[in-house]
């Protein structure tokens, strides 16, 4: 369980998980050492799952953002869960959700082009036969994306 000196360090390390543990120990109001101590057991117990750099999809080049629905034939539960597994081995998927509504699922895909985004649904598919349908939104601006959560 999370208590309140737990929410703070995250509050502060969400934004910039490389912010010093002295200052991090100003802020939240204990030393910087059961700052550490707390860090190590937030990894430990997989809050934090890894730390990285968000890079900005404007400066690349030629990224385009795709938001795939994606309707699986009937409840098949283990479609999903292959559909899912194929999903994490793709480093052009970037998010997934399983949802409410017309759609099994929901992806966040990055791709070089729009060939490139058809090559990889046809290639999904072509895997996973159990898909029904996609139904693919473009992104076309993104004036605000986070993976901040809210504590």
């Amino acid at each position: 369980m999370l208590d309140e000196f737990d929410k703070k360090i995250l509050k502060i390390i969400q934004k910039n998980c490389r912010v010093p543990t002295e200052l991090i120990a100003e802020k939240v109001g204990l030393s910087a050492s059961a700052i550490q101590r707390r860090i190590k057991k937030l990894k430990a117990d997989n809050i934090i799952k890894s730390e990285v750099a968000i890079l900005s999809n404007s400066t690349l080049p030629q990224l385009i953002t795709f938001i795939a629905g994606i309707e699986i034939d009937r409840d098949n539960y283990v479609a999903l869960r292959q559909l899912n597994q194929w999903a994490e081995e793709r480093i052009e998927v970037q998010q997934s959700f399983y949802v409410t509504g017309d759609n099994d699922l929901v992806m966040i895909i990055n791709a070089t082009s729009t060939k490139h985004y058809d090559q990889l649904i046809e290639l999904m598919m072509s895997n996973h036969p159990n898909i029904k349908r996609v139904n693919t939104q473009v992104v076309l601006d993104a004036p605000k994306q986070s993976l901040e959560l809210p504590l």
